[in-house]
């Protein structure tokens, strides 16, 4: 039986053990903090293992960097014991239904850099394309200030942080001034540690793209390079923002940036043909018994130069785009056809339509901040959020990476107004797709005298969650439209050849999840620094405002469970019990928890069952626990964990 950790994994620990797997000899053993033994790391004889010749400190050297930056790089590593909490009553069902909770797509309230730490062990290489739009940093924008805890000392003392009793001076958002002495760095400070721990969540084949304005685009590529490599660098494609001519300024500025970055670049390329623009699919006006088809040039452009094949072939001398072999099977099969225009070939309708443009650096396309702003105000009746993305932008950048991934997991940590949520269901109900969506989102309070407060919304989750429950409800009512079998239960509407499991589904809700510290007592991380009278006067190590819903969560993130796995409650053996994913995990956090109850749920032959150290019923019954758990284990085995 193994014990819950109920924290965030130990990036640190972890690369301690990679480098201690490659150099056992660079590894060490300490005292930490607390005055435990810990492994640590030589560095003086991993830098000789690394090179025959030791950068010493000081010496000059090719490298970015800022105040603090080392702290802004431990921050990312740091673990958490924070947790997500369910809300049911603000969710929306896969069709829409106010609080229903089956739907895949998660809206998370709280700090994106504590939402990513506890999301990495779950989502470990599991999104496929991240898209964030932070602050621009321009002087009049807010960005996030974060507590370096440096044990409550260095950092915090310096930068006024905290006052001599300790307690916290600053707030959670700081508008981020020109005349700030610290301008470039708070933005770096805060950007870095997110865009860290963010990396580890793309899978191999994923792409992040960030949108960023010229003031700190040079800043942020160099961080990028740093964190996924320059060889992972794709492009800073351009995109025009605005229409109107701005007159203070030498050049009105009316691009933005969009930062393109790989997390392996060889694995991406190697889908080039699966990335670009939707193609063009006009002038198919020939049909035969294999579909609509239009005559393209058969003849090798470039010749000789490019190496195309020369040869007579149907009385016609010239340079070809195949072998002569080649040619002569295609024209076999009717694929090559004599015309006025000489020889060609035919090129199908179908053939196109799984072809991709190549895309270039400049989007010239509607992503205009007006049309955008326009847009949100028809959907939300008021001007609720200023300077929105446009949909188009998000979308075009979908379909780049996910054209073909339709059950892809997209990310948008400072997902603002959500306009990614909105292009996610968008995209989903054009091509069928069940891709999935992670909105992360601080709970900032919107101004008391804008639109937003005026129109009721207290901050921006607020505004947030109900862009998509708008969103969702007209891109639902216009995909039931196009295909009611998709929306209907009645059996009527298929045939013996189909049925409703063949129907695209359309999931426009989402689950959500705020962030909060753990369920979980203090005395259960340090019971070494409480005393003896008072764990033994503790009933329980979890706070009494837990429910067993927040403890199932914060389970299903330290098992690496998706948050959006069905769950269901379920009775067995007279207690209440949690039956996630069919039945992966099975836990049951009730009280008087006994034989029967146990032996209910390893019946259901789980990879996981948990149960609280707390809720047997006696001594007997956790006496009995393993016995009971290995008489099924023949059948699969059942990793059992207290709580």
């Amino acid at each position: 039986m193994e014990r819950l950790k109920m924290q965030s994994r130990d990036v640190v620990g972890g690369n301690v053990e990679k480098i201690a797997a490659l150099f056992p000899q660079c590894v060490t053993e300490r005292l930490n903090k607390e005055g435990k033994p810990e492994l640590a790391i030589n560095f003086d004889k991993l830098r000789a293992e690394l090179s025959n010749e030791v950068i010493e400190e000081g010496e000059e050297r090719y490298q970015f960097t800022w105040p603090d930056k080392r702290a802004a790089s431990r921050l990312a590593n740091e673990p958490t014991t924070m947790t997500l909490r369910p809300c049911r009553e603000e969710s929306v069902g896969k069709d829409g239904t106010p609080g229903g909770f089956d739907s895949e797509n998660l809206y998370i309230e709280g700090d994106n850099l504590d939402v990513l730490k506890v999301l990495r062990e779950t989502y470990l290489g599991q999104v496929k394309m991240i898209y964030i739009d932070p602050p621009y940093n321009t002087g009049n924008d807010f960005i996030y200030n974060d507590d370096y805890d440096e044990v409550k000392n260095e950092f915090e003392k310096r930068n006024g942080l905290f006052d001599e009793e300790g307690n916290q001076t600053f707030d959670r958002m700081q508008r981020n001034t020109e005349a700030n002495g610290r301008f470039h760095t708070d933005w770096l400070n805060m950007i870095y540690p997110r865009l860290k721990v963010a990396r580890d969540l793309l899978e191999d084949d994923g792409a992040i793209f960030i949108s960023i304005g010229d003031d700190e685009e040079a800043n942020l590529i160099k961080i990028c390079d740093e964190i996924f490599g320059e060889q992972n660098f794709v492009a800073s494609i351009c995109h025009k923002h605005r229409a109107s001519v701005s007159n203070d300024r030498i050049i009105s500025e009316n691009h933005n940036h969009l930062v393109f970055y790989a997390k392996n670049i060889n694995v991406l390329f190697s889908r080039q043909k699966e990335i670009g623009e939707d193609p063009v699919l006009e002038g198919f006006k020939f049909e035969d018994e294999r579909g609509k088809y239009k005559l393209t040039p058969v003849d090798g452009p470039g010749g000789a130069k490019k190496g195309n094949p020369h040869y007579e072939f149907l009385g016609v001398t010239g340079y070809w785009r195949y072998s002569k072999e080649t040619m002569q099977m295609k024209y076999d099969e009717g694929l090559i056809v004599r015309t006025n225009n000489g020889l060609q070939q035919k090129y199908y309708l179908e053939q196109a339509k799984l072809s991709r443009r190549t895309v270039t650096t400049w989007w010239d396309d509607d992503f205009l901040t007006s049309s955008a702003t326009s847009q949100l105000i028809s959907l939300m009746g008021a001007k609720t959020f200023d300077n929105p993305k446009s949909v188009n932008l998000i979308l075009r950048s979908l379909k780049m990476i996910t054209k073909f991934s339709t059950d892809a997991i997209i990310l948008d940590f400072f997902s603002g107004s959500a306009t990614t949520a909105h292009a996610v269901m968008k995209l989903n109900a054009e091509d069928g797709g069940k891709r999935k969506f992670i909105m992360v989102q601080l709970p900032e309070v919107t101004d008391e005298k804008s639109e937003a407060r005026k129109a009721g919304y207290e901050n921006i989750c607020e505004i947030g969650k109900e862009r998509i429950r708008r969103a969702g409800k007209k891109i639902r009512e216009e995909f039931c439209r196009d295909m009611p079998s998709a929306c209907s239960n009645d059996n009527s509407l298929f045939t013996n050849e189909t049925s409703q499991s063949d129907v695209p589904t359309l999931d426009t809700g989402f689950r959500v999840l705020k962030l909060d510290s753990s369920n979980m007592e203090d005395v259960f991380y340090t019971p070494d620094k409480f005393e003896p009278s008072v764990i033994e006067g503790l009933v329980d190590n979890i706070k009494p405002d837990r429910t067993s819903e927040d403890l199932l969560f914060q389970v299903m993130l330290e098992l690496g469970i998706e948050l959006s796995v069905p769950i269901r409650n379920e009775e067995l053996g007279g207690r209440n019990c949690w039956i996630v994913d069919d039945g992966y995990l099975i836990a049951c956090f009730d009280t008087d928890v006994n034989e029967t109850t146990i032996e209910e749920m390893a019946k259901l032959l789980p990879t996981h069952l948990v149960i609280r150290d707390a809720s047997a019923a006696n001594d007997n019954v956790l006496d009995n626990f393993d016995q009971i758990i290995e008489s099924y284990s023949n059948e699969k085995k059942i990793t059992t964990h207290i709580l």
